[in-house]
């Protein structure tokens, strides 16, 4: 068949070299990108702390932002977590969340999208109803949580305030939140309870950005394409995590650059997804194609939940592609440096 091609953001950076910005350097190529994410030499820009029970001890306590030395031990708690976790029992149990939400839809007999001969239909938000909500819960009762309903929004508000420069209302909110989070979760030693709760806030932005990136994308896969292949194009294509950040502790040569010691490196997964020297036409939506996607990192600081986050969304877009169809709705996207999340996805449900 003939897949659709489709375009990247606009402010997604050209793939070639990298480019020297602001005193550091913007990373595109995949060879690059990927080189960078196994070089010790570079590493995250480590969180200070806080004090406890605040958004800044959470950020200083969590693997995500840990330093070289700490990251392997908080790494270990987390990988340890989900560890007990089976993705098939999460799968199918977003899935099951996500149809009981759209049978509680009020559809009115011969509602404003039914023809004479067609069943009624309801509009729905994807974003509001599902992708924010079901895999937040469903992971949430399995870490142990008290109270999984009250622990989504209490995450996406830690989430809203979790990466650098997040405005003090949000931060004075997200440590409102974290303080809820820790009071629902079980006894634990602090440290062990901050990276459960890093791994409810890892898990927010970025798999709610891929179901609905998944939502919007669902006419170019049809239904012989399995969720499986379809969520990889989507992560290659239009990734919910755009880019992230390294700093080059030594001098080191990348892609024929002299990378000095201290500089800032972006990586731009979106500009490395889209790679020609990885991808043969690599702007056209193809399920099933060989290589991948660098959206869940790689190296030692790759994604430890990429098979868990995939099967809490594999588990939503298998209810949607039975049970849901695009609208023409405008897709809007919450302005963030790093990360590409619609606002509102609008689907009509049958």
């Amino acid at each position: 068949m003939s897949w659709p091609s489709i375009a990247a953001p606009p402010d997604t950076p050209a793939c070639g070299p990298p480019v020297p910005v602001d005193g550091g350097w913007v990373v595109t190529r995949h060879a690059d990108v990927r080189a960078v994410l196994t070089d010790p030499r570079c590493v995250v820009p480590a969180a200070s702390g806080g004090p406890p029970g605040t958004l800044a001890w959470l950020r200083g306590t969590v693997s995500r932002f840990s330093d070289p030395d700490r990251h392997p031990a908080r790494r270990a708690i987390g990988t340890a977590a989900l560890a007990g976790l089976d993705p098939d029992e999460l799968r199918a149990a977003a899935a099951r969340m996500a149809e009981e939400s759209l049978n509680g839809l009020t559809i009115p007999p011969g509602g404003p999208d039914s023809a004479a001969d067609q069943p009624a239909s309801a509009r729905v938000d994807v974003m509001a109803r599902l992708a924010r909500r079901v895999p937040l819960e469903v992971l949430a009762a399995r870490l142990g949580l008290a109270d999984p309903t009250a622990a989504g929004p209490a995450v996406v508000t830690v989430a809203a305030a979790y990466h650098p420069g997040a405005d003090p209302a949000a931060v004075a909110r997200a440590d409102g939140a974290v303080a809820t989070l820790l009071a629902m979760s079980p006894p634990a030693p602090p440290e062990v309870a901050a990276n459960r709760i890093g791994l409810l806030v890892q898990a927010c932005d970025a798999t709610a950005g891929l179901i609905g990136a998944a939502a919007r994308h669902l006419p170019a896969a049809p239904a012989s394409v399995s969720t499986g292949d379809l969520l990889a194009e989507v992560l290659r294509l239009d990734p919910p995590v755009r880019a992230t950040r390294r700093v080059a502790t030594a001098a080191l040569c990348l892609g024929e650059r002299g990378i000095e010691p201290d500089a800032a490196l972006l990586l731009h997964f979106g500009a490395a997804n889209r790679d020609p020297v990885v991808f043969a036409e690599p702007d056209r939506f193809r399920p099933g194609r060989s290589g991948g996607s660098l959206t869940f990192g790689t190296g030692p600081r790759g994604c430890p939940g990429e098979r868990h986050a995939l099967a809490l969304a594999g588990g939503v877009v298998d209810v949607l592609r039975r049970r849901c169809h695009p609208t023409a709705a405008t897709i809007e996207y919450a302005p963030h440096p790093t990360l590409r999340i619609p606002t509102s996805i609008e689907v009509t449900v049958r």
